[in-house]
């Protein structure tokens, strides 16, 4: 992707601030349980910098510790794809591109340290014992040529070793080697979790279509209400296909406090006539948030990888499962399942998915069971015990989740349909 030279950053204002497990605010905080679980699971790493120092960009002296500032790439570009030609990634869910150091009047340094690059990041993650991190990359990480092994490379090294708060003599004493670039996937999927554009886009009434069109104020409108600033969109001719979220940081971007900010950069797309075209298996065509989610594949059939979407009564859909067996507004989770539509067991990035105590949970504790898959109408439904009946005891929205029980004890009661991605 080229590059664009931006203007001095000089007079641009704070938003919102929020660190990375120190939630300050909604909006683009939205995901962070997810975040903080990541955080507990394999977070090994800190740079005992702190948070109370000055922003990058925004210094007004100069700074001589550059291990607890981000210097010169104080501006921070967390970028976005939407592939449909080929589709990667989920069909509800936007794909990671990377984390760009790019200095405060918009030059950027590229290839930094040619001594500490990877080129087997699957390797370096397992043994660093990063493997939730990992598996999230290969569902959210992916190369539109199918090369994600030398795209994570390319993204460490052309743009990782470029962070001045990575240098291995601003890691803990007696790090492997490595370790910064482990530092650096950790905190680009932390990031990427709390800025679900697909979700902020659903929210506001945009979704993938076949035929609509959109504005670019309808599109950067929406993004701005949800969170809080506006980024940069970028399209290829008349299709949306990439974003770009900004930020400047305080302290080491291991641990350290983002500050989003509105973009510098205008937006490529056109003013009006903008598609956001589907994905390969998405089956929205409306701009709507409340039709229910049409599965893929012949009527019954049990596709191999999938969301599972929460149903209500009313006819409406309200988000769905995540990767813990939880009920969410937030982005879903892709589950994988083996079987056929009369019996497949589930599992997720967490691990097999069972129904305990009339409990629906994932994790490596969990024993499977097997379930079913009932159609009705265009939906497939999926079915515990025969029953199709889920309940919940309140009703998700922004970062609050609810636990899933099997048949209608709880208050709020909804069915959950397999959409195959």
């Amino acid at each position: 992707m080229s590059r664009i030279v931006l203007p001095a950053m000089a007079g641009l204002s704070f938003v919102s601030q929020w660190a990375l497990g120190s939630p300050l605010s909604s909006g683009f905080l939205s995901s962070l349980p997810g975040l903080l679980d990541i955080s507990a699971r394999e977070a090994t790493i800190s740079s005992s910098c702190g948070t109370s120092g000055q922003a990058s960009c925004h210094n007004t002296t100069s700074v001589s510790n550059l291990c607890c500032f981000e210097a010169p790439g104080g501006l921070l570009l967390q970028t976005q794809f939407w592939d449909t030609s080929p589709s990667t990634g989920p069909s509800d869910s936007w794909t990671i591109h990377g984390l760009w150091p790019d200095n405060c009047d918009g030059t950027f340094s590229e290839n930094c340290d040619s001594s500490r690059n990877q080129n087997d990041i699957t390797s370096l993650l397992q043994d660093a014992g990063a493997d939730s991190t990992l598996d999230f990359m290969k569902e959210f990480w992916v190369d539109i040529n199918g090369n994600d092994e030398s795209f994570w490379a390319h993204e460490w090294n052309t743009h990782g070793t470029c962070y001045s708060t990575l240098r291995p003599t601003c890691l803990p004493s007696g790090s492997p080697d490595g370790t910064d670039a482990v530092a650096f996937f950790q905190t680009v999927v932390k990031l990427f979790k709390t800025l679900p554009t697909f979700t902020f886009l659903q929210n506001q009434g945009i979704t993938p279509s076949s035929s609509k069109t959109f504005t670019l104020s309808q599109l950067e409108n929406a993004l701005t209400a949800e969170a809080g600033v506006k980024p940069a969109l970028t399209c290829s001719g008349s299709n949306l296909n990439a974003i770009s979220w900004y930020f400047n940081l305080k302290g080491s971007i291991i641990d350290g406090q983002f500050v989003p900010i509105n973009s510098p950069e205008s937006s490529s797309c056109p003013s009006s006539g903008i598609k956001y075209p589907l994905k390969s298996g998405s089956s929205s065509t409306s701009t709507g948030t409340s039709s229910t989610p049409t599965s893929t594949g012949t009527p019954g059939s049990l596709p191999s990888k999938a969301t599972v979407h929460a149903i209500r009564s009313s006819g409406s859909t309200t988000g769905g499962l995540l990767s813990l067996g939880t009920w969410s507004t937030q982005t879903l989770a892709t589950y994988t399942l083996s079987g056929t539509a009369s019996s497949f067991t589930m599992t997720s990035s967490k691990g097999s998915c069972g129904v305990s105590s009339g409990k629906f949970a994932c994790g490596s504790g969990v024993t499977s069971t097997t379930f079913s898959a009932i159609s009705s109408g265009s939906n497939l439904l999926l079915a515990s015990g025969g029953s199709t009946t889920f309940s919940s005891d309140g009703v998700p929205s922004g970062s609050t989740v609810f636990d899933v029980f099997s048949g209608s004890s709880h208050s709020q009661g909804y069915t959950l349909s397999i959409v195959g991605s």
